[in-house]
């Protein structure tokens, strides 16, 4: 693990962008456009491996992009957030999991499993309260500051008519009323920052390729597409004191 810092190259006089999980596809598309958009000034991009995406620092149109790696403990996330400084602009939380090579989507309440639903309840639900919680202190001072956590459709309680996929489900679910919560909490403490919950669309990444088939052409979107869209979105956000569940086009989606 290495959530070493350089102590002088996060100190620069405009507002930056925070990207974790930074190897998505999404994330990669989101780094490239703020960066050819010169949207920020400095960039950190925090991912699991080092080889993403092969080097600590590189330069994208203008504007730096400093690689960080962290493991994702609760230790590494609070190390990491106490050596970064505003102001934020932007943090975009892009992990999550919906299946690998052990976890598959469940299609009845006989497919559930203990073992899979807590790990899932950990990627997705747990893991983004932890940098909620971490990184409270750093961007409280931001002018302007929109928190994005990527969840999804499948976990609006109020938009399930299809039922299945009970642990991707619930940890979604899970991480809109952390969220939701967060957003009353961060009203009073860090009144300038929006925090925003993210229905991105089925993407042509891995994540979804299993479910292509199914996937209507013209709703299966790209990478660059969901990040053009998402930046665009954020960019319009009232910063309300409250928290938004929006899909890719900038719709409200129920609770």
């Amino acid at each position: 693990m290495n959530t070493e810092l350089d102590p002088g190259g996060y100190n620069v006089a405009g507002h930056k962008a925070l990207v974790i999980g930074a190897g998505s596809a999404i994330a990669k598309a989101l780094i490239s456009a703020m960066g050819q958009q010169h949207s920020v000034d400095h960039i950190i991009a925090v991912s699991r491996s080092s080889s993403e995406p092969g080097s600590e620092t590189e330069v994208i149109g203008s504007v730096p992009v400093s690689y960080v790696t962290c493991d994702y403990s609760s230790a590494a996330i609070s190390a990491l957030a106490a050596q970064l400084s505003g102001p934020f602009s932007h943090v975009f939380i892009c992990t999550g999991v919906l299946h690998n090579d052990h976890i598959k989507p469940e299609k009845r309440l006989e497919d559930i499993d203990e073992g899979q639903m807590a790990e899932l309840l950990r990627i997705n639900s747990i893991l983004p309260a932890l940098w909620l919680q971490a990184l409270l202190p750093t961007i409280k001072s931001s002018s302007r500051c929109v928190f994005t956590v990527f969840s999804a459709r499948v976990g609006s309680i109020g938009d399930n008519f299809k039922g299945g996929w009970y642990s991707y489900r619930a940890s979604k679910a899970a991480l809109n009323m952390v969220i939701k919560t967060a957003a009353i909490e961060y009203a009073r403490r860090a009144p300038r920052v929006k925090l925003l919950a993210f229905h991105p669309g089925t993407v042509d990444t891995d994540l979804s390729r299993p479910f292509h088939k199914s996937v209507p052409a013209d709703k299966l979107f790209s990478p660059e597409f969901v990040a053009q869209q998402l930046l665009s979105i954020t960019a319009a956000l009232p910063v309300d004191g409250e928290a938004s569940f929006l899909d890719w086009a900038g719709e409200t989606i129920t609770w």
